[in-house]
């Protein structure tokens, strides 16, 4: 497991840097600037403003003190936000993104694995067509359709749920959004397990399992092993997006996550803010696909033995 984690992380590193130089110039050069108002500053204050913050610099000088905050682990002062840093924001935010994330990602996993393998079992059944239907369902419908769906069914015609808020983390304040996070997921990984363990169902050692006479859950639980393979591959990009939150979700249920601040920081050209969103996604990338490897690495002997 340690030659596999040093590679990965070895291979991780120069990708950050990749993505960050890249992300840092596109900022710079799109048109437009962080101190750009509908009713334009004076002329002294702008170039004040440039010099406080380190804009009056050549871009090359800007991208050296970036590298150097960065790697002091300083994701500098937001344009948007005066009083505040990216770091202070990102700790606002973070949490909630985080448990909204962590919640959706178990949600969209119990439900795609459960689904996935009742279909791959009953394949050509009533139930392989149902989950093929829910599947393609979940997977057309945009979030920012099924929110206020959710909102008006069990918000406002039930109220049995709020239909927005954060209220400090109250449960009943994530249940919607949670759901609406996790269904596209949840189709998604269905169809992945559905193909999967189907094609782990026609093996010649799953059939001798079966002259044996062993049950099919029996044989669905050894056959399920070498299908979670693809679904954990998919674990890493899933995961970070997940954890990073929604724009969409959180905007329609009003939740304080960092998916705000983005946007806010994209549209007010707030190029640290944006910047600091890009690097915390990025590094959440790296840390989960490491996880999904040793997770593959686990489940399949030769993954090991590759690695």
């Amino acid at each position: 497991m340690i030659p596999l984690i040093a590679r990965r992380i070895a291979q991780g590193l120069p990708t950050l840097f990749l993505v960050v130089t890249a992300s840092f110039f596109l900022i710079r050069l799109a048109p437009g600037g962080p101190f750009d108002l509908e009713r334009p500053l004076p002329p002294a204050a702008m170039e004040n403003l440039r010099r406080v913050y380190g804009l009056d610099q050549p871009l090359v000088v800007q991208y050296g003190r970036y590298l150097l905050s960065l790697v002091r682990g300083d994701l500098g002062p937001s344009f948007t936000f005066r009083d505040l840093t990216v770091t202070d924001l990102f700790a606002r935010g973070l949490p909630v993104s985080a448990s909204l994330g962590a919640l959706a990602l178990v949600l969209a996993l119990v439900l795609g694995l459960a689904l996935g393998s009742l279909a791959a079992l009953r394949r050509g059944g009533a139930a392989d067509r149902l989950v093929g239907l829910a599947a393609s369902l979940g997977l057309a419908v945009p979030s920012f359709v099924t929110a206020p769906l959710l909102q008006i069914v069990f918000g406002l015609s039930l109220a049995w749920l709020p239909v927005a808020g954060w209220a400090g983390g109250n449960p009943k304040n994530l249940v919607l959004p949670v759901i609406t996070l996790a269904l596209p997921h949840a189709a998604g990984i269905a169809r992945l397990t559905r193909a999967s363990l189907g094609e782990v169902l026609i093996q010649p050692h799953i059939r001798t399992q079966r002259a044996m006479g062993l049950s099919r859950w029996r044989i669905a639980r050894h056959a399920l092993r070498g299908a979670l393979l693809p679904v954990v591959a998919t674990l890493g990009p899933l995961a970070a997006g997940l954890m990073t939150g929604s724009v969409v979700v959180e905007t329609i249920f009003g939740l304080p996550g960092i998916g705000r601040y983005f946007v806010d920081g994209a549209l007010n050209r707030d190029y640290t803010l944006v910047m600091g969103t890009v690097v915390l996604v990025a590094v959440l990338v790296i840390v989960f696909n490491l996880i999904a490897d040793l997770l593959a690495a686990a489940l399949d002997p030769r993954v090991r033995m590759a690695a």
